[in-house]
């Protein structure tokens, strides 16, 4: 039975995915909090192929010195929100420190192992906000680039490897899970008190929310079939994306820039 480690379990656009794993893959599923370690647990209860672990991929990498793994899904992910004029630095530097320093490092530890067995497969959860520019969602979508460009550089470098390894990216668009809406709303705290947008909040929240409502997709079908194609194909593509609007729209978007 193949071993997976998946980071990231807490996530909406994950959990149907392990699903459809758990009955013939042996799946270690991290999580960021005892909170989501023991909604996790609840949830997975009856699994025998399941095991949580609390895990903070910025400093507790220690904790999976010993699992010999198989299939890494990079999906642990954070998302601040706010203009880039005046968003504070730590929020950019932890957009950055969780969504691409800690993904690379994990990818590094777990990589080595994989090359010296000979074998191996790293599926990478970035995101289309990598190809289109989002109004006050500058931290998160430039983090989601530099992430997929990462992704696409180790795919070109890994052809060399005498190893089979494995680098597939996935790029979900919007779907309904609760973290857009998050992500979009965290800057209005500080927005409240002084910005060169104050006058313009409402305006800015209405077209948000009207944004979200036109474009983010309820079915997570889409997209979660494309994660379990990227973990599980026998040949898979590079780069999976979905659902297929989105991709386009970001396609076109890029044609004018």
């Amino acid at each position: 039975m193949k071993k997976i480690l998946i980071t990231g379990a807490c996530s909406g656009l994950i959990y149907p995915v392990i699903q459809r794993l758990k009955e013939n893959y042996f799946l270690y599923v991290t999580v960021h909090t005892d909170s989501e370690r023991e909604r996790v647990l609840r949830l997975y209860i009856n699994s025998q192929n399941i095991k949580c672990i609390k895990l903070d991929i910025t400093k507790d990498l220690k904790k999976i010195d010993d699992l010999d793994i198989d299939i890494l899904v990079c999906n642990a992910g954070v998302a601040e929100s706010g203009s880039l004029f005046e968003i504070p630095m730590e929020k950019v530097k932890e957009n950055f420190e969780v969504n691409v320093f800690s993904n690379l490092k994990l990818i590094q530890k777990i990589s080595k192992k994989m090359i010296d067995k000979g074998k191996g497969r790293i599926v990478v959860i970035s995101s289309l906000a990598s190809k289109m520019p989002i109004p006050f969602l500058g931290s998160y979508c430039a983090s989601k680039a530099s992430l997929s460009m990462m992704s696409l550089i180790m795919h070109y470098e890994s052809l060399l490897l005498t190893s089979k390894l494995d680098i597939i990216l996935v790029e979900p668009g919007l779907y309904r899970t609760g973290f857009n809406k998050l992500a979009f709303d965290k800057k209005y705290d500080l927005m409240d008190y002084e910005s060169f947008f104050k006058g313009q909040i409402e305006l800015i929240r209405k077209s948000e929310n009207i944004f979200l409502s036109l474009f983010e997709r309820k079915s997570l079908n889409s997209i979660s079939n494309k994660i379990y194609d990227a973990i599980t194909a026998y040949k898979p593509h590079f780069r999976y994306s979905a659902p297929f609007s989105h991709n386009l729209f970001a396609k076109i978007v890029n044609l004018f820039y």
